[in-house]
Formats: C-alpha cells, structure tokens, sequence
C-alpha cells in the first residue's frame, strides 16, 4: 500500500474546513508523452511549487509533477502556523552545530517568514495571514523555561518580538484551566494552508511552469538527463528536485532512510459564536508544550480549529473526530459535546533530530523534506534555496543540507516500530507530567 492511496480518494482533496473553504482550482491535466525542461520537479506542495516558481522567474522551463492534487498532502491540511526560527529551539541548536552556525539558522529561518509574506504580497494570495503564535505550557517550570527562552532570543539574537505571559496574562489570551503561562510571539504567524498552496499554484502557473495533476511518478532514472517516468509519460531534465516529504515512498532510498512519514489530526468545530472569547481572546494561533504538541486557532467563522494526536503506519483511525475531541476536550472541558463538523488527518514527515534533510541525492538532483511540522515556513524557503542551488547560488541550501541528519536505526525498514516505542514513552510521560 501507497499513503497516496492509504486514506484519501484519487485526484480530491480531504473534507477538510479547508478544502470547504478554498479558492479551488480547476484541475491540471496529467503529463502524457515525452517532456522535456531544464528541471522537473516532482511534488506540488509548498517546497515544490515555491521550487518551480522561483526556478521559473528565473527563465527556467520548469514541470511541475504531483501525484494528486496542488497542495493535496500536509501544505493543505496542516494547522497553518507560520513559526519562528527552526522546528528545534535555537538553545537546543546552540551545543549541536555551534553559535555561529545557529545564528545562520536563525537568519535563515526569518528569511523563510519573510519570503512568505512576501509571496503572500507579491501574489495577492488570499489566504487570511495573521501575526501571533502564543507557546504554553501546562506547569509553573514550563512556563519558565519559555519565559527563559523569550529572554535568550532578545539577548543573544536581538529577537524581541516576543511577550511573556504570566498566568494571569496566559488565561486572559486563553482561558484553559489546563493552562499555566507562556509566550507570545509576534514576529510569527498563521494563515489558511491550502488558499497558501493554490496561491503559489496560481503564481508558478503564471510563471509559466508546466503543472500536472495526478501524475504519479513510478521511477526516477539518474544521468546527465535525469528521466522521470510516470504512469501516462516522461520528461527528460536537466535537474531535478524531489519535493515529496511524507509521500516519497521508494522513488529515493537515502532520504527514505532519514525521513519519516507520520500521521497528525485536526477538527474543525461547529462555529463558537461568542463563546469563541472562552477559547482564545485574539487572533493568534496557540501551541503548547506536550510532546505530542495541540495546537489550535480560531477560524475567519469563529470555529475551533484544534490539532492533536499522532499515529503511525499508513491508516488514519476510522474516527478521527474522537480522536481529537480527546485532546481538546482536556484542553478545553466545555467543548466536550461540541459539535465536529470537519475531521481530517494528514500526512507530514518527521527526522530523528526534528531537523529538516536537504540534500544533493544525485550530481543533478536535489532533494528537501523532513521538516517535523515547522513546514508552512521551511518547507516555502527549501524551496527557493533549491531553485537558487541549481543556478549556482548554493549558500543557503548548504548551510541547511549541513544539518547533522542521522538515519533512523535500522534505516527506512525498522523505522516506524522504533518510533511508535518512543512516541509511546513520551505520550506516557504527558501523561504522568513528567
């Protein structure tokens, strides 16, 4: 079994509060015949078609190839979080690269935010951005430990856009008794995913890069044309770039080793009305400090949109609603009968050091993924940095594909039983408060 096959119908996209509320498309047709281009790029979510767009602009032919649909996979259905820096805190970066290389990180991680607004601008994406990421925690530790970061960011970074949140200010934002205190974040953001996705769709179409919907690739052959053979065609390119994350399968085992694909959830409820005030008192999106995180926002309509849960393997739970009405109803106990009007899961792929893997995985293929659920940003600016990379301007993409990225113990084979243990081990310690 395919996950492009595991839980979604072929060529629609998921009943998600998204898709129901998305500036749709019209459908690509699928790649028949032969294609020739200076690149393919393979895979239509955020890394892809920032890839294809910036390739594109610079007078590159560029084709486009995704399985499904534009922005099908995680870039549609994740919790549209815009955040700061990398998925691992620069204090946890620090004593792993380096502070000269953790500042680059830095650097390079507000170069992503700004590249999306930036596109966002350029494009007139419609896709309802927001300034605001608030970081929770659950104990008075936790609270300090954020409030020490807040502090570290400001000394040692110059960052000071985020606030401190005593619990008194924490429950004024969001009034959870499950909630002690926090951060807010200003300098990062959220936004609706899919409208971001079809967004650059419609910016790379004007490019004029070639996209095609389901156009499943079955095989990648290197050489000096690399050749890219699907179930209808083929194109014969220059470059190419993989830009699958949680849905590359077989087609490149090396980063099949390092990158994992796992399962995250997400409800939409029925619209809160003013009741809304009882779940957040701004417009900014919240994350808060289980290891497996939640994390919610309120909708343009007033509904909760609450991610929680993980699983592993390649089917979703046959209910998903129940299985983040748990979560949230921790998070928030008088929603616990509220009614769920869209449930979806998604597909995103994770790294052991929750770092992202760019990669040279040819002399003429480049590879991003991995990005561990701090994609909306990431996985936007990988892209670029691939498309800068093929024109000779590598900077950048080196800087990130220098990241320590081990393989999974036992490679792609033993990856998902060791890690449903230690996701096991960790779920139980938030469990115990550990």
């Amino acid at each position: 079994m395919n996950l492009l096959d595991a839980n979604d119908r072929a060529g629609q996209y998921p009943p998600s509060w998204y898709a129901a509320t998305a500036s749709a498309l019209p459908p690509f047709a699928p790649l028949t015949g032969e294609v020739r281009a200076d690149v393919c790029v393979v895979g239509a979510g955020y890394t892809g078609l920032s890839a294809a767009l910036h390739l594109a602009q610079a007078g590159l032919s560029v084709v486009l190839l995704e399985a499904q649909r534009v922005g099908f996979g995680a870039s549609g259905r994740n919790g549209g979080q815009l955040g700061s820096g990398q998925r691992v805190e620069q204090d946890g970066l620090e004593p792993l690269v380096g502070m000269e290389a953790a500042q680059k990180l830095w650097s390079l991680g507000e170069e992503a935010k700004a590249l999306v607004r930036t596109l966002i601008r350029d494009h007139d994406i419609a896709c309802d951005l927001k300034p605001g990421v608030a970081h929770i925690g659950f104990t008075a530790r936790e609270t300090d430990e954020l409030h020490r970061y807040a502090d570290h960011m400001r000394d040692h970074y110059g960052y000071d856009q985020i606030e401190t949140l005593d619990h008194d200010a924490c429950q004024a934002l969001c009034p959870s008794p499950a909630y002690h205190g926090g951060t807010l974040d200003m300098g990062a953001g959220h936004l609706h995913p899919l409208n971001f996705a079809l967004g650059l769709a419609r910016a790379a179409q004007g490019a004029g890069v070639a996209i095609h919907e389901t156009s499943r690739v079955q095989k990648i052959t290197p050489g000096a044309k690399v050749r890219i053979d699907t179930d209808q065609g083929h194109v014969l390119a220059d470059h190419a770039i993989l830009a699958c994350n949680g849905y590359l399968g077989d087609l490149n085992r090396q980063v099949a080793a390092r990158v994992m694909p796992i399962n995250n959830f997400i409800a939409a409820t029925a619209p809160l009305g003013d009741d809304a005030a009882r779940v957040l008192t701004r417009d900014v999106a919240v994350a808060d400090t289980k290891f497996v995180v939640n994390y919610f926002r309120l909708s343009a309509d007033k509904r909760l949109l609450f991610g929680g849960g993980e699983s592993y393997g390649y089917r979703f739970p046959a209910d998903i609603a129940a299985k983040v009405r748990k979560p949230m109803s921790e998070i928030f106990p008088h929603l616990r009968d509220i009614p769920i009007d869209y449930a979806w899961g998604g597909t995103l792929a994770i790294t052991m050091r929750r770092l992202p893997y760019l990669a040279r995985v040819g002399p003429n293929i480049l590879s991003a993924s991995g990005y561990s659920g701090h994609g909306l940003g990431t996985a936007t600016h990988a892209g670029m940095l691939m498309a800068r990379a093929i024109q000779g301007q590598a900077e950048g993409f080196d800087t990130m594909a220098a990241l320590p990225i081990p393989a999974f113990p036992g490679g792609a084979a033993l990856r998902s039983p060791l890690l449903v243990l230690a996701m096991s081990w960790y779920a139980l310690r938030d469990r115990l408060g550990i």
